[in-house]
């Protein structure tokens, strides 16, 4: 090693210790595995199949992008572009999609849509208080897609 690669690296240490010791400091996030998100997918289906009400089943990751998802027997074609859209919604606002729909619905109707989906049937995942993920739902009526959602969050460990 020269005198010039030992005094760049005599330079840095200090700089890559104190990086070091802070990346220690940052918080640990829960991640949703593919694993954990297929157990609240089959969750979700269960029921929706136990009730009988057939639809799409999206969940995503904690940035809303889209982890697993299935469109069951008998439900719409436009299910499949609206369970994943109310996840999505759920799990970048880290809250329930019904807030939006009760909001556009009360005294103060407003919306910026935009790729969000502001309709009851998603649900953020959590898991030691963190936002992990989100499930959205596309089935008959917003109850049922609500009863299916909670359903799926229920097989996560909380």
């Amino acid at each position: 090693m020269s005198l010039r690669h030992t005094l760049m690296a005599a330079a840095l240490l200090p700089m890559l210790a104190a990086g070091a010791a802070q990346a220690a400091d940052l918080p640990r996030q829960p991640v949703l595995t593919l694993e954990a998100a297929m157990k609240v997918l089959a969750a979700a289906q269960g029921e929706a199949a136990k009730q009988g009400w057939p639809g799409a089943i999206a969940v995503t990751d904690a940035g809303g992008a889209l982890l697993a998802m299935l469109r069951m027997d008998g439900s719409g074609p436009a299910a499949s572009e609206i369970a994943p859209g109310k996840a999505r919604t759920a799990a970048m606002f880290r809250r329930s999609t019904s807030a939006f729909e009760d909001a556009i619905n009360g005294p103060r109707p407003a919306a910026i849509t935009g790729q969000f989906v502001m309709m009851a049937g998603g649900l953020p995942l959590v898991v030691d208080g963190q936002v992990v993920g989100a499930i959205g739902v596309s089935a008959d009526t917003p109850q049922h897609d609500v009863a299916i959602a909670e359903a799926g969050r229920a097989a996560l460990p909380r």
